[in-house]
């Protein structure tokens, strides 16, 4: 079909040049006595006598030039060329290329010349038409040309039509007919899935069903049965199988955007403890010590109540990547405003600015008459601020000291206590599936090694606020490692120090061969007493099953491999007692981005807003208030919200859930026509 129109086109924009240069002839009549010279020689040309001839066609329009000084060398400039752009780019039958070509006319005289004429066009591939040069014959084809041309377009224009008015009728049923083929294909995959029993003449098919769903599947057999007017009833009943089942969580629109942030790092194995039902308090917390600010944090909430005010609103309509990705979390978003406006009212900041909101600052001036209690320093004259830092910190030449140790030991609390909230949930996890060895080798060695020495530590920070001490903390776990049994000195924040000391040290270097070696020596003993035969109760667990017996040694008798399990065990060991120090150091990112930013706030309020604001004029205090609006909006509800938001997700994942969490399952997917519509497979 390309082909054909652009030979059309060829034809036609030949016509076109023809008609451009012979356009007064068959406007005005061809009259011997007012002709031109030109027209007269194309007259006599055609009476047979000499004069002037042409030759018309078609031809690539990289390759006019060249032709054009062939065509004038070989007629010793004894012609006249002509060319126009055939339009459109039209596809070369051959190469099956879309291709750019020019309509021509060379004017001549002479057989002769028209012979090179003829060979210089065929050995450039030009395409030539025969065009009689009598003008009767000539205006006839052209009038035959221009009313084909014309039933071309009509039919063209008939055919688009009639395309636009089948769209416009299928258009309203597409949609449906797309979840027709849907659900059919579904269907036949899923009847694929199926094995036909050549005896009984029924299919038969084995599946994964929640356990609260049996009795609806039941009914909806029994249902299909009767509609399709069966003669042999369906059977449903439960089968023994060795498979891991998959892994299926019910949730709701709130918590599912929890799930998915968990699920992202890995689906839990069957019945193992899902992390998501703490990350619906953890993560949103998380985020907000790094974005304390109660200002940020209403603008947070704002736009989280537009996305979940609108929300049906937004479910149906097609959104873009960013948004869509807004509006899945808007719970998420929703819960970390809430708990951003919560630290923000500790740290005291609303966009960076101080308010004195539950009471008076417990710090006055040392001189009554100074103007600048910040320049001068500050004493304690009332009771300690009741919520929340203080706001005569701000600006103090104390603050950066203050809120560095505030948050860094607040930090390192909060770290210790997530990773002792995911040792613990081990726990649960392996009582759960009645393993033993886990709670005994893994799980209190871990809690020992954890809480010896950075449990200890978070004991020491909280000793120190309680007792305004001005100990070292440093340099207490320092030399609690290179000298135990050193005198403390004024570093020394309750009796027995140093040997409680002495004693956690002892215990943690305990914890670490206690982690290596007994697991792998016991899961080799068991091992060779199932291959002998011998059945076996062991610390309390029942015989050893795929069901009760620990996961490591759930290996056949013929697959054991001791040197593969030690490796394991060593390389398991070896990850915890580093991560129990790089994961402390690694909660420290609350302290640093909450102090970045608390600081990029502050210089935003203070170079951009009270700069602008000091002088006399509205133009630059307007100005100055859109940057600052702008800088707020993209730095720090944008950049800073997904620094954070990447930051907490990565305490949960690495932090968090490696303390318990395997993450090596897969999802249960049931059949379902509703999902079939958000399904592009």
């Amino acid at each position: 079909m390309s082909f054909l129109n652009s030979s059309w086109s060829c034809q036609s924009h030949a016509a076109s040049a023809e008609h451009e240069l012979d356009e007064n002839i068959y406007d005005n009549g061809i009259h011997e006595g007012n002709a031109y010279l030109l027209e007269q020689g194309v007259h006599q040309g055609a009476h047979g006598h000499s004069g002037v001839r042409f030759v018309s066609g078609i031809i690539l329009k990289s390759k006019a030039l060249a032709f054009e000084r062939m065509l004038f060398r070989a007629t010793r400039g004894n012609m006249l060329f002509n060319q126009a752009s055939a339009g459109e780019p039209v596809t070369d039958p051959i190469s099956g290329e879309e291709v750019e070509k020019a309509v021509f006319v060379v004017f001549f005289s002479g057989e002769q010349a028209k012979a090179k004429i003829l060979k210089i066009c065929d050995s450039f591939g030009a395409s030539c038409y025969p065009v009689p040069e009598e003008m009767v014959k000539q205006r006839q084809i052209f009038n035959e040309v221009s009313a084909r041309l014309s039933d071309l377009e009509v039919t063209l224009d008939a055919g688009i039509q009639h395309r636009n008015k089948a769209l416009e009728s299928i258009g309203s049923q597409l949609w449906r007919w797309t979840i027709m083929v849907k659900k059919e294909k579904a269907v036949y995959d899923t009847l694929n899935m199926l094995n036909f029993d050549v005896t009984k003449k029924c299919l038969v098919g084995e599946g994964w069903c929640p356990i609260f769903a049996k009795s609806q599947i039941k009914d909806c057999l029994q249902r299909s049965t009767i509609h399709s007017n069966s003669q042999v009833g369906t059977i449903f009943h439960e089968m023994d199988t060795i498979e891991s089942p998959p892994t299926y969580f019910r949730t709701d629109k709130f918590t599912n955007a929890f799930q998915e942030i968990v699920d992202a790092y890995g689906v839990a194995r069957y019945q193992e403890a899902n992390p998501a039902v703490y990350s619906v308090v953890t993560f949103p917390f998380l985020f907000a010590v790094m974005f304390g600010d109660w200002g940020h944090g209403i603008c947070l909430l704002l736009g989280a109540l537009v996305l979940i005010l609108r929300e049906k609103r937004f479910s149906s309509q097609k959104l873009g990547s960013f948004m869509e990705l807004a509006f899945g979390g808007r719970y998420v978003i929703l819960l970390m405003a809430i708990f951003s406006i919560y630290c923000g009212l500790i740290y005291n900041e609303f966009f960076s600015v101080p308010f004195h909101i539950f009471g008076k600052s417990a710090y006055e001036c040392r001189d009554k008459s100074c103007s600048d209690a910040h320049t001068f320093g500050l004493i304690k004259v009332r009771e300690p601020y009741p919520f929340g830092v203080d706001p005569s910190w701000r600006g103090s030449r104390s603050e950066l000291p203050f809120l560095n140790s505030l948050k860094m030991k607040m930090s390192i609390l909060m770290g210790v206590a997530q990773m002792n909230l995911g040792i613990v949930l081990s726990y649960f996890d392996a009582r759960y599936h009645g393993n033993a060895l886990d709670i005994r080798y893994q799980f209190i060695p871990q809690m020992i090694f954890l809480n010896s020495l950075f449990g200890y530590l978070a004991l020491l920070i909280l000793i120190k606020w309680c007792t305004g001490s001005q100990a070292d903390l440093y340099h207490v776990m320092i030399y609690m490692f290179l000298d135990p049994a050193g005198d403390l000195g004024e570093n020394q924040l309750f009796w027995g120090q140093k040997e409680l000391q002495i004693l956690l040290l002892l215990l943690a270097l305990i914890a670490v061969p206690w982690m290596l070696f007994p697991k792998p020596f016991i899961l080799k003993k068991l091992h060779k007493e199932r291959f002998q035969g011998h059945t076996y109760r062991f610390l309390g667990t029942s015989e050893m099953d795929p069901d009760s017996e620990p996961d490591s040694a759930r290996a056949r008798h013929d697959d054991f491999n001791f040197s593969e399990v030690f490796v394991h065990q060593m390389i398991h060991s070896i990850e915890f007692v580093l991560g129990a120090v790089s994961n402390t150091a690694s909660y420290l990112r609350l302290w640093a981005l909450s102090l970045a930013h608390s600081e990029l706030s502050t210089v935003f309020y203070e170079k951009l807003l009270l700069l602008a604001w000091g002088y006399d004029s509205l133009i630059v205090k307007f100005v100055g208030l859109i940057v600052f609006s702008f800088a707020t909006a993209f730095i720090l509800l944008m950049m800073e919200t997904l620094s954070a938001f990447l930051h907490a997700l990565r305490l949960h994942w690495v932090e968090f859930m490696n303390k318990f969490y395997h993450g090596d399952g897969y999802k249960f997917k049931p059949f379902s026509f509703a999902l079939l519509a958000d399904d592009e497979d």
